[in-house]
């Protein structure tokens, strides 16, 4: 529907349309423009005051003669601030009343006036969390889009960086930012994704960026390893961007997804570049071990415990001291969802009492769960460096595939020993080969197909390109 030119059949439609005797947050001011009367819509809480101050400061010196007759030379005129739009359709007026932008409505124009002086409540930008590091920038992603995307361009100050705006949900009509330099990406990847998120047919995001990757790539969802890199970081996202991939930005979640992204992308971290070559290629071969040694060390423990007989003599330290009373299997297991329970709690554990919990954690469930016949001291010890290097890398997505991979090899080594270590690690690497990005390539690239030369930059991280002048 189309406004009208008359300022009281504009009010009366959009009263019974936005509820506004209902909805508190909902504010309606009417004020005098130029001898005219008008009516202002804004959400409480998104509006800048100081702005409207002004602008409202603005409107009482206009006469009833200098108004123009037309909207457009209006806004040009007499609305002294940058982002001002016109809208005819209401539908169009309410997405962006309910996204944060003001309207203003005269009498005698058949259009609304958007003037977008958002301002969102925000928590500053500090260092994630999750994804700290030993040196570079401190700040990262916030849960407001415009600060992320600024972030960004803080960081690339060239005009081919480009960020379009869209949105998704039927009922939230979440705002979404795809970043990328123009020229470096794969233009066919860049149309398939806008055109899945143009034809998403959703109600909500309700889970932020999880809930646009499953729509994304709704493929292969029992694989678990993940399809798309996430970071709170915006150094991460903008060497990203960089090197070709796409980033997606949703509002209200602080973190970044990144696409096309392959194993070794996922790996990856921050610290690797912060460092010098030497440092940094140590640190990510450190990870890529550590890595491998999470999903295999305890299933192979368990496979040489079945058969003591094939212990090599330099290796018999590694057998039990004392004979167990539950069966290794369910040692094993049952600590796997002890710790997911463990990490559970401690989300949820107030911080003042993280540390004293943590003490008595260490005591009841080490020394006396070993000592009440529960768990060998060994299965204690291998889960416990499971779990802590389960956290050398920081991806959540990532660190879960690895122990469901691991907790399928323990099962398969329980029940057919040999075969079944065997099968469960084919069945793991074809988990990992077999496995294709968001862009249908390999997942696995550059092993597959095989490219030496950046295969060592995979691994090894070397001097930063420099052009010269």
């Amino acid at each position: 529907m189309d406004f009208s030119s008359k300022l009281s059949d504009n009010m009366s439609y959009l009263k019974e349309k936005l509820n506004v005797d209902t909805n508190f947050d909902v504010v309606y001011r009417v004020i005098h423009v130029g001898g005219r009367e008008a009516c202002l819509y804004f959400i409480d809480g998104f509006t800048k005051d100081e702005v409207w101050l002004k602008i409202l400061q603005a409107f009482s010196t206009l006469k009833e003669d200098s108004m123009p007759e037309d909207a457009h030379a209006f806004s040009k005129k007499y609305l002294p601030y940058g982002e001002v739009g016109l809208v005819k359709s209401d539908s169009e007026m309410i997405g962006q009343l309910l996204m944060g932008v003001s309207c203003l409505f005269i009498d005698g124009y058949d259009s609304c006036f958007t003037i977008d002086c958002r301002t969102y409540p925000a928590r500053g930008v500090s260092e994630p969390e999750k994804d700290k590091v030993l040196r570079g920038s401190r700040d990262g992603f916030v849960e407001t889009l415009i600060f992320n995307t600024a972030l960004i361009r803080r960081r690339i100050r060239d005009p081919k960086l480009t960020m379009e705006i869209t949105s998704a949900g039927e009922s939230s009509h979440t705002d979404i930012a795809l970043c990328y330099m123009q020229g470096r990406i794969d233009e066919n990847l860049l149309a398939m994704i806008k055109d899945r998120i143009n034809k998403l047919e959703v109600d909500a995001l309700t889970m932020n960026q999880e809930s646009l990757a499953e729509c994304l790539y709704p493929h292969k969802w029992y694989n678990p390893f993940p399809k798309f890199k996430f970071s709170e970081r915006p150094d991460t996202a903008a060497a990203s961007i960089l090197e070709g991939n796409i980033i997606i930005l949703v509002d209200n979640s602080p973190a970044a997804m990144i696409l096309p992204s392959s194993v070794f992308d996922i790996i990856e971290e921050a610290d690797d570049y912060y460092f010098p070559p030497v440092t940094g290629s140590y640190l990510r071969l450190s990870r890529m071990a550590i890595s491998v040694l999470t999903l295999y060390l305890t299933p192979l423990w368990l496979l040489l415990m079945q058969n003591p007989n094939v212990i090599p003599s330099w290796l018999e330290f590694i057998q039990l001291s004392e004979p167990p009373h539950v069966p290794l299997i369910f040692q094993l297991l049952i600590l796997e969802f002890a710790i997911d329970g463990l990490r559970l709690a401690a989300v949820n554990t107030p911080s003042m009492l993280t540390t004293p919990l943590s003490v008595i954690a260490g005591i009841v469930l080490g020394e006396y769960s070993v000592k009440s016949g529960w768990f060998n001291s060994e299965t204690m010890l291998y889960m416990a460096f499971v779990t802590i290097a389960n956290y050398s890398q920081a991806s959540f997505e990532l660190g879960y595939a690895f122990k469901f991979m691991r907790m399928i090899l323990l099962v398969l080594t329980a029940l057919f020993n040999y075969w079944g270590f065997a099968i469960g690690v084919i069945l793991s690497v074809c988990a990992v080969v077999f496995n294709k990005t968001i862009a249908g390539k390999s997942y696995i690239y550059p092993v597959i197909p095989f490219n030496w030369s950046k295969l060592k930059k995979r691994f090894l991280r070397g001097r930063l390109p420099h052009k010269e002048k």
